[in-house]
């Protein structure tokens, strides 16, 4: 039968080899066969090299599995002498595990090393691949499964060799349909697939929507952690290739799909395999003991069991002890019956249950993301997502207080959190993926809260939101509190310098990104928004620079043509030293507050245009904010550091927001007949600072770069428009500055 490895050299035979080894070198030199493995020289030389070399007699042991790779051999011999293999290898997997992961060394893991260098790894491959006959039964291929996983626990080249194979892999997934095997099937993929150089394709996995539909909800959840591998573009290390300039380049020569892209749509059209994930992402967590105790248990819990792989072995135990009392099920209610699911701890079901929201809650986010982001949206709405999540907002999402003083982690890094803080980041990255720019955004609301907005376009005399007249009312929130309300009470009581506001503001802000809606601000508004933000920035004494940057765009895109949020700006600020530290907080990066200047510049130009509103004249005459901006000289000076601060070489998706700002300020000039003065200006800062052209030329080139960038990007330059409220395509467009 054929193998992973190949055929056995024929002149082994299968049997013991000679005692000889000049013979058997003298024999391959002239048969053109040599030694494929350590396990091939005599088991005499071996045995004596063992004793000073401290082998445990790995190689002999590995002599004998080697012997039995067929189907025809005694396998409960075979058995045994594997299960003293993994005795062997799993105490230096464990001791890596509660080591922290630390860096795998030979001295540190001499067994693992071992087995790997005597081709310890090709035996539990012989065995796999021949694991489909009848003879072999599940926990030989489970010991198999727990071999090759410790050695790539502790051995990273084992992983990389493995998902070299890509044969190999496949099978692995031809595994899973197995229950008893599919935990241990589904880990070693995980670590696989996480060194794997390209990117598995979904669609060459054999019946893969028949596998996937096969699972319960417990393996589905954790086949989400594969898949959170195979629909994420990977995560490009070096800088210089997240410019926008290389991103251009890297898609003029891939225009086809990515592979993650293909990806994602063979998981589309898996019948019900979104509206499962719903289920999953929402599904309630029995709780039969009280949450006094709940941090510490957790974070006990937590200590001990340091990754999935721990805890879902016990829960799995917890399974098999009720399968042997009750009949086989899978569902939740079952599970709760088991006699060692009771003695668990409280906390420990709630992480269980935690860290299969987290991957299905990526999985999510990621698919929103894509480019089948509209036919993702749709189906999200009719299971009914955003309710099940609402729901579980007190009760699970934001129960109690959870410590977040870690750095902000982006979309595909690693995080060693506690699943508690990794899931609420992954629920307020799913909230800001559903409300960005997409009329669904409605559904965070309730139906009393939707009412209120429409209460609120009636009194200010304007249109209400179409969006919000064609939201379904049936998918909308439950409860006394829609989601976003719930957000805003749990965001105010965060402490200063935690993550978690970061995530928090990006979420709120999603809601109101778009065309801007003057009853969607007033919404938050009249919820005290604007002032908590205020304080943020001005008085908590918060000093990350992330979480200032999501609040200043938040800050923008709440006061952005609103008289009244001004209006409630300069009350807060009441004072020269309030104002002089909030401008501080401002010019000290304009990266991160660039977006809210761009805000204040626009509202400012539109305010100057309604100078027959009293209330209007009201606030222009007396907000410090605005009469700041109203100075052609600081407009000036913000003009020339946004266009010093970037240049075409160091262009990425998080600066470029300071060229748009920039290219707005000058449009606003040139529609006040005002431009030629403002690049005078520019010319002068060139010769007063001694460097002539520098500021000119270097956006000239960015203009040029931005005009290639945007043009190109239907989507990019829509939102772009909307944001400004400007025709930045017609007048740019074919601009020769």
């Amino acid at each position: 039968m054929a193998t992973f490895l190949g055929s056995e050299s024929p002149w082994t035979g299968g049997k013991r080899s000679s005692r000889n080894i000049i013979a058997k070198i003298t024999h391959s030199q002239i048969a053109g066969q040599g030694f494929s493995r350590g396990t091939q020289l005599p088991e005499a030389l071996l045995q004596e090299r063992d004793k000073r070399a401290k082998w445990h007699g790995i190689p002999e042991l590995l002599q004998k599995l080697h012997e039995s790779s067929h189907p025809n051999s005694d396998l409960s011999h075979t058995h045994s002498v594997l299960k003293e293999l993994s005795s062997l290898l799993s105490m230096e997997a464990m001791s890596f595990v509660t080591e922290d992961r630390k860096s795998a060394q030979e001295s540190t893991f001499p067994n693992t090393y071992t087995f790997d260098l005597f081709g310890g790894v090709d035996g539990p491959l012989l065995f796999m691949s021949v694991s489909l006959v009848p003879a072999v039964n599940d926990d030989l291929v489970k010991d198999c499964l727990s071999v090759l996983y410790n050695c790539c626990i502790c051995t990273e080249g084992v992983t990389k060799s493995l998902a070299a194979r890509d044969d190999f892999v496949l099978f692995l997934f031809t595994l899973m349909t197995n229950k008893k095997t599919f935990l241990q099937t589904a880990t070693l993929i995980e670590d696989i697939l996480g060194v794997k150089k390209d990117m598995i394709q979904l669609e060459g996995i054999p019946n893969l929507s028949g596998l996937v539909q096969s699972f319960d909800q417990q393996q589905l959840a954790n086949f989400c952690r594969i898949l959170s591998v195979t629909i994420s573009e990977p995560d490009v290390r070096n800088d210089d290739k997240h410019t926008l300039l290389a991103k251009n380049a890297q898609q003029k020569r891939n225009a086809s799909p990515s592979r993650a892209e293909v990806n994602q749509v063979t998981l589309l059209n898996i019948p019900g395999f979104i509206e499962r994930l719903c289920k999953l992402a929402t599904r309630k967590v029995s709780e039969a003991t009280g949450a006094s105790n709940f941090l510490q248990e957790l974070e006990d819990w937590y200590t001990w069991l340091d990754n999935a792989l721990v805890l879902d072995a016990l829960m799995q135990m917890a399974t098999e002890e009720a399968e042997h009392s009750s009949t086989e099920s899978s569902d939740e209610s079952s599970m709760a019956t088991s006699p060692l699911r009771h003695r668990l701890p409280q906390s420990m079901k709630i992480v269980h249950e935690i860290m299969y929201k987290v991957e299905v809650l990526y999985v999510l986010c990621v698919l929103l993301m894509g480019r089948q982001r509209n036919q993702v949206h749709k189906m999200l709405a009719e299971f009914r997502l955003i309710p099940g999540l609402n729901n579980l907002f007190d009760k699970l999402i934001w129960r109690k207080y959870t410590s977040s003083d870690h750095v902000v982690h982006g979309q595909n890094e690693n995080c060693d959190c506690s699943p508690e803080i990794s899931f609420k980041i992954q629920f307020l990255r799913l909230l800001q993926s559903f409300s960005d720019h997409h009329e669904n955004k409605y559904l965070l609301l309730n139906s009393q809260e939707l009412n209120e907005l429409s209460a609120i376009s009636l009194k200010a005399n304007i249109p209400e939101v179409e969006a919000l007249v064609n939201t379904d009312r049936s998918l909308v929130c439950d409860g006394k509190k829609g989601l976003l309300t719930r957000l805003l009470a749990v965001m105010k009581r965060e402490p200063p310098d935690s993550s978690f506001r970061f995530w928090q503001a990006r979420a709120v802000e999603s809601f109101l990104r778009g065309a801007t809606s003057y009853a969607d601000q007033m919404f938050l508004l009249k919820r005290g928004l604007l002032e908590h933000i205020l304080f943020c920035i001005i008085d908590s004494g918060c000093k990350s620079r992330d979480v200032l940057q999501s609040y200043f765009d938040l800050l923008g895109e709440l006061m952005k043509f609103n008289i009244d949020a001004f209006k409630r700006f300069n009350k807060y600020v009441s004072t020269d030293d309030k104002f002089q530290t909030f401008m501080t907080q401002i010019n000290s990066s304009l990266v991160d507050s660039n977006m809210l200047v761009r805000c204040i510049v626009l509202s400012l130009d539109r305010f100057e245009s309604q100078t027959e509103d009293v209330k209007v004249v009201e606030v222009l005459s007396e907000c410090c904010l605005l009469s700041y901006m109203a100075r052609v000289e600081n407009r000036l000076s913000f003009l020339f550091r946004l266009v010093n601060v970037i240049n075409v070489q160091t262009l990425t998706q998080e600066n470029v927001s300071c060229l748009n700002t920039s290219l707005v300020v000058l449009m606003l000039a040139r529609r006040r007949g005002k431009l030629p003065f403002y690049l005078n200006t520019l010319r002068e800062k060139e010769y007063a600072e001694k460097y002539p052209g520098c500021l000119l030329n270097n956006f000239h080139n960015l203009l040029r770069f931005w005009q290639r960038h945007y043009l190109n990007k239907d989507k990019d330059s829509t939102c772009l428009e909307n944001v400004s409220v400007l025709p930045l395509m017609q007048t740019f467009g074919t601009s020769t500055f």
